[in-house]
């Protein structure tokens, strides 16, 4: 059932291409990202410049042109001449992966989240291990990513099929970025460029991991300030929790909300589905549901439409609506999905310059679970 829904949405995102196109010829302008802390002198203009028909996705063609900087480190083809088939590898692996099992594709786009969000983008949230810790101090094993976030086996397999080819050439946290954009393209119809040449941390804490995620009980007020943490806008959390529109989570993430009573910023009969599927009395089961009911297997704007009827799981969702800024935001990619997939491309290279390792700093791991 499974490869019948992916196949659906793969048809579905074709059939939308010839409607989509007259709004991204609108759409076309320049669109400012102010990059944080050591990028800070980074200014990238992210161009919207055409549309071009892929063979199942809609593909969003961008020109990042970065301003050269002696700490702007990061830039689109940075493996042109070092590894040129890396991202045609990386999505070649990508692609199976979600063919096998679609819940690849959320899995690898959060895993990018919850990489950039904890010690920036280094790949730490991979390691099995790290100098000074032990298999149960490393981030992979907090709360928020176990058992619960998925496709490490992915990026090991891109990770190998890389090796054979570029020896010690391309980062894990190359790696993990590409494949986020590639599961976006394949799953969503939203392909982007993605600026490289981060290096892997040799630093995996679990200590950090809660410090850092904002968890799915923050209110608005608390998510912005996590994204603000980051020098992320309301616009780049609104814009980002899309996201939201694919993927699974376990009951256990959710059974406050269900139990004794139905949460009152959750619609009741959309609660009452939830409760048959996680039942109060588990029998030591942890259940897991769809993030979206509508569209599980397609990450688009449905998202914001469940937002507006309260049909979603998570605190974190369902508090977009109760400041004005970001409900505003609901409503505008609620009804217009070009627009959010143009912003969701922006924001997640935005999010990829999160405190980069790049030139001497870090390394290239050799295994994507340990360091050299």
């Amino acid at each position: 059932m499974a490869q019948e829904e992916l196949a659906a949405t793969e048809t579905q995102i074709n059939n939308e291409i010839g409607s989509v196109s007259v709004g991204l010829e609108r759409i076309s302008r320049h669109t400012h990202i102010h990059t944080p802390l050591s990028l800070s002198s980074l200014n990238p203009k992210i161009i919207l410049w055409k549309m071009s028909r892929g063979s199942s996705v809609l593909v969003l063609t961008w020109v990042v042109i970065l301003v050269a900087s002696s700490e702007a480190q990061l830039e689109v083809g940075y493996y042109n001449c070092s590894c040129p088939r890396a991202e045609e590898l990386i999505r070649n692996v990508v692609r199976a992966a979600i063919r096998r099992d679609p819940g690849n594709g959320p899995g690898l786009v959060r895993m990018f989240f919850h990489d950039c969000f904890v010690r920036g983008c280094d790949a730490s949230v991979l390691l099995d291990t790290a100098p000074g810790s032990n298999a149960t101090s490393v981030e992979k094993k907090s709360l928020a990513n176990n058992p619960s976030l998925r496709g490490f086996g992915v990026i090991e397999r891109a990770k190998r099929v890389v090796e054979r080819r570029c020896r010690r050439t391309v980062s894990c946290a190359d790696i993990v970025a590409f494949a986020a954009r590639d599961a976006s393209s394949i799953m969503g119809g939203i392909d982007f460029d993605v600026p490289a040449g981060r290096r892997d941390g040799r630093v995996s804490n679990v200590a950090e991991v809660l410090d850092n995620l904002p968890p799915p009980f923050f209110n608005a007020s608390q998510l912005l300030a996590s994204f603000a943490a980051k020098n992320l806008t309301a616009d780049d959390m609104v814009t980002l929790s899309g996201a939201h529109s694919f993927g699974r989570t376990h009951c256990s993430t959710i059974s406050f909300r269900l139990y004794p009573q139905i949460a009152a910023d959750m619609n009741a009969t959309y609660g009452r589905t939830l409760r048959r599927q996680c039942p109060a009395a588990t029998a030591g089961q942890d259940p897991v549901v769809p993030l979206d009911l509508v569209t599980r297997l397609r990450l688009d704007n449905q998202y914001y439409k469940n937002v507006q009827t309260l049909e979603v799981p998570f605190t974190s969702d369902a508090t977009l609506l109760t400041q004005n800024d970001t409900a505003a935001l609901v409503d505008l990619y609620a009804r217009n999905r070009t627009l959010w997939m143009s912003r969701f491309a922006a924001a997640m290279v935005k999010m990829g310059n999160l405190d980069v390792l790049t030139g001497n700093q870090g390394e290239i791991r050799k295994f994507c679970n340990r360091v050299n």
